[in-house]
């Protein structure tokens, strides 16, 4: 385990560590959610454009959650290796490199191109969501779901302007000889690149890293079994469950939802206020969700994220094709339940882990989440293609509520 480590942190100076790591977690979450917002934005748009096919629209959500499943695995063996430092600026630089990869597509024209670049561009939202863990290394148990509130809520700033701004960097990409579309891919590369630059510079000491060796000098005083040899709880086969499904419903609505509004007439502006909004409630509300999901409990904020999906489906699927408000509305409920969702199952892996496999655990698990976000990204263009907007909806909302017979299994263990 590398570390520069000779003395270990008394509580007071762990403490002060770990205020510092969730400020440089702050700043690379700020420029990673702008980074993330492009391809939630304009993707599916860019793909219809150069391919002339709505069937095929969610393509690009499937091909950069695929990528993200693969930098989720890769991130979290190298981050248990070489720590959180290395792990998350690796893979917000090879985000970087794709969101380049898809300008110079959009360019060419090519299609191969521009699907070999999204799966590349997918590094980034699979480092975006890793970064989570980074601020709860060195949290108490009892401060676990604040400390990834902290990591989220950070996000926010970032992916909500992202959006905004399809308009003016879709007018910069034209000035220069870029499709429009591509224009919120400028804003991804210098974002992605950029939040890899203050991990890699600034994340020091490493949490993750740190996290073990503290975890391991406490093994002989508390006479416990070697951390190394600790089995993986239940409650991280529950939390990771929650996130699947609480992934596969948020993804399929949202990846289809910027194709039903151009269906109906919405210009790009109205799309990015949409899209904006909802990101904004999949990472605004995170503090008080955290503070929730530390006071209430983990399976209490799990229910709740089924059941405000649910809503989210049922809305959308009720509201008119002209009606901003209701699209509004639906899908600031579809980020707010995936924030339930995604809290709560992070606490739960967390919870059921130590540090000496945490790294590993957190990896597979978000790798499953990625290629679950991948086959609701894929199906949601076909399931659109072959009966409409509203069955897709409500589809995603009912699905969602399946997280809650595994919590009652749960809790009868």
């Amino acid at each position: 385990m590398p570390s520069t480590l000779t003395v270990l942190p008394d509580a007071a100076e762990r403490d002060r560590i770990q205020r510092r790591t969730l400020a440089v977690v702050v700043a690379s979450q700020v420029l990673g959610g702008a980074g993330l917002a492009a391809g939630v934005t304009v993707g599916a748009l860019l793909a219809q454009q150069m391919l002339g096919s709505e069937g095929l629209a969610g393509l690009p959500t499937a091909l950069f959650t695929l990528g993200s499943a693969l930098t989720a695995f890769l991130v979290g063996r190298t981050t248990h290796r070489w720590g959180r430092r290395v792990g998350l600026g690796l893979g917000f630089a090879a985000g970087g490199v794709g969101a380049i990869g898809v300008i110079v597509a959009a360019v060419l024209g090519s299609a191969p191109l521009l699907f070999a670049s999204l799966f590349v561009y997918g590094a980034g939202t699979a480092t975006n969501l890793q970064a989570r863990y980074a601020g709860a290394d060195l949290a108490l148990p009892a401060r676990r779901g604040a400390a990834v509130s902290v990591a989220m809520v950070s996000t926010t700033l970032g992916a909500v302007a992202g959006p905004n701004l399809v308009q003016p960097l879709g007018r910069l990409a034209e000035s220069i000889g870029i499709p429009a579309l591509a224009g919120p891919f400028l804003l991804a590369a210098v974002a992605y690149l950029g939040a890899g630059t203050v991990l890699s510079l600034l994340l020091r000491p490493d949490p993750y890293l740190l996290a073990r060796a503290l975890d391991a000098a406490a093994e002989p005083a508390e006479g416990a079994r070697p951390a190394a040899l600790a089995p993986v709880g239940v409650g991280a086969y529950v939390g990771a469950t929650v996130m699947l499904l609480t992934q596969i419903a948020m993804v399929a609505i949202m990846t289809m939802t910027p194709v039903h509004m151009r269906a109906h007439d919405h210009h790009l502006g109205a799309v990015g206020l949409v899209i904006s909004l909802h990101v904004a409630a999949m990472f605004l509300p995170s503090p008080v969700t955290g503070i929730l999901v530390d006071r209430f409990g983990r399976t209490v904020m799990a229910v709740a994220a089924g059941v405000t999906l649910l809503a989210a489906g049922g809305v959308a699927a009720v509201a008119p094709g002209d009606s901003l408000g209701l699209l509004i509305l639906a899908l600031v409920l579809l980020g707010v339940g995936w924030n339930f969702g995604l809290i709560a199952g992070t606490a739960l892996v967390i919870d059921a882990t130590v540090p000496a496999n945490r790294a590993r655990v957190q990896g597979s698990i978000d790798v499953l989440i990625a290629l679950a976000g991948a086959g609701g990204g894929a199906m949601s263009g076909v399931v659109m293609a072959a009966t409409d907007f509203a069955f897709l909806s409500l589809a995603g909302g009912l699905l969602a509520l399946g997280l809650i017979p595994v919590l009652v299994w749960a809790r009868g263990r």
